[in-house]
């Protein structure tokens, strides 16, 4: 296929043609307070300083430049500086996003984002190769295949560490307390993410993992519930721990669903935005509830935005203790839109609320019962352990460059909502307890906030001593 040349007046009426077409679809009246604004630092101005170093390059850059990655290189600029969550979805890069909801996928089963210029996993996905090499939260992926990720976009990081079934890749990962850098292959795989996982803990007590919300969460989170129901006296359970550690997120009609399992009435999540159609509640409806037994919900600083929305929600209607360190704080919405050529952008268009009206954004959620976990590695893994020794930092959404601020952090203080300042680390590896073939014994001395989960089920006066809101 041939390029024409682009010259500095056509770049430029092709982009006076594109904003005519913006304001008549969107409205000829600027948005209010824009127009001020506007008389000092005009669009048009801007755009003409753009369309010059446009044209330059096409001009004089030593070689020719395909004018379809200069534009998409411009675009993947402009979305990297709005903030983390922001960005520009190449075709196949989005088809395999679409692909991955529906929980199966190829690669290595990692949740990354970046700081600092540096790719920094915020969780492997259980049972994945990346889990199963060792990877741990807050490790920053230096090199891939020998090259520095310094300049990667987090899109162009996940297309190098995505790949077929059976080939290899090289990693090597900065771990804070290891002063070298330590090299991991990893063989990709089909990742087939099973995102429930449960097990009777006996007396009437559960226990249920969600490692990510998929398409089929639910259904399978609605079929474990029953399960263990049925393992309980009288086929009632007494008390269940809901596990969210880990979790990355994924998509927002799962986690209402799943909220909507323990509650009865009132919202339980809603979004604001700058646009009308952005603004949304989600309510909460007595059919299919289950029954009031208590609730306690695991959390971590590698729990973040579906996660979060399930904890808060929970938290907020006085159904269920939360239990563990500060989430993530990934309390904004993103909308995909698809573009002409098969790709997508993906935009920040709204944050969360709670019930009580409390962004999670960068704040998280603060548990009701703060205890770090110190999840001891099991006598098989201790030897691994050994050669990659070292504690991992968990990084939040306020650590990211360019996060956006929380909105109603000036009422935290009166709110009783206070952020946690320190962050906690992870030692030992929490996704290498399998919970259905764990011995329980060896489970609950590894797992100290499972085992408080459990003792405070035990001694339900704490829930009828805070009664239900």
């Amino acid at each position: 296929m041939q390029f024409f040349r682009l010259t500095r007046e056509r770049i430029w009426m092709m982009i006076a043609l594109s904003l005519a077409l913006m304001i008549f679809i969107g409205g000829s009246s600027l948005p209010e307070g824009s127009a001020k604004e506007s008389k000092e630092n005009s669009l048009f101005d801007n755009l003409k300083v753009f369309t010059d170093v446009l044209a330059l390059v096409q001009r004089d850059y030593v070689r020719e430049i395909d004018s379809k990655k200069l534009v998409e290189g411009a675009i993947k600029g402009m979305l990297a500086t709005l903030d983390p969550h922001s960005g520009y979805l190449d075709p196949d890069f989005y088809q395999d996003l679409q692909v991955q909801t529906k929980g199966e996928f190829g690669g290595l089963g990692i949740e990354i984002t970046i700081k600092d210029g540096l790719l920094v996993v915020v969780a492997p996905m259980e049972g994945s190769p990346a889990d199963k090499a060792g990877i741990r939260p807050g490790d920053a992926i230096v090199k891939i295949d020998g090259r520095f990720t310094k300049e990667y976009s987090l899109v162009d990081a996940v297309k190098k560490l995505r790949g077929s079934k059976g080939t290899s890749i090289q990693i090597s990962l900065m771990r804070k307390g290891t002063p070298d850098l330590i090299d991991v292959v990893v063989v990709r795989d089909t990742i087939e993410v099973r995102s429930v996982r449960a097990r009777y803990l006996g007396e009437g007590f559960g226990y249920v993992r969600v490692s990510q919300f998929m398409e089929k969460t639910f259904d399978d989170l609605r079929a474990a519930l029953d399960k263990l129901h049925h393992q309980s006296p009288d086929s009632q359970l007494r008390g269940l721990v809901l596990d969210l550690r880990n979790n990355p997120g994924g998509l927002l009609t799962q986690a209402i669903k799943v909220s909507d399992l323990w509650l009865t009435d009132g919202v339980i999540v809603y979004t604001d935005g700058r646009v009308e159609s952005q603004k949304q509640k989600f309510f909460a409806h007595a059919r299919d509830t289950e029954p009031n037994y208590p609730l306690i919900v695991l959390v971590n600083g590698g729990s973040a935005s579906a996660s979060e929305i399930v904890s808060g929600a929970m938290q907020d209607h006085g159904r269920g203790l939360i239990l563990g360190t500060q989430t993530f704080g990934k309390g904004s919405v993103q909308t995909i839109t698809p573009l002409e050529n098969g790709g997508a952008v993906t935009l920040t268009t709204a944050l969360y609320y709670t019930k009580s009206g409390r962004s999670i954004q960068v704040t998280g959620v603060k548990p009701d019962i703060e205890i770090d976990n110190p999840v001891e590695p099991d006598k098989d893994s201790k030897k691994q352990q050994d050669k990659t020794e070292g504690t991992s930092t968990i990084m939040r959404e306020g650590d990211l460059p360019g996060a956006i601020s929380n909105p109603n952090n000036q009422s935290e203080e009166h709110s009783g909502m206070k952020k946690i300042n320190k962050t906690p680390t992870i030692r030992g590896d929490l996704n290498a307890i399998d919970p259905e073939h764990e011995d329980l014994h060896d489970w609950f001395k590894r797992d100290a906030q499972l085992q408080r989960a459990l003792d405070l089920l035990k001694s339900f006066n704490i829930f009828k001593s805070t009664g239900e809101k």
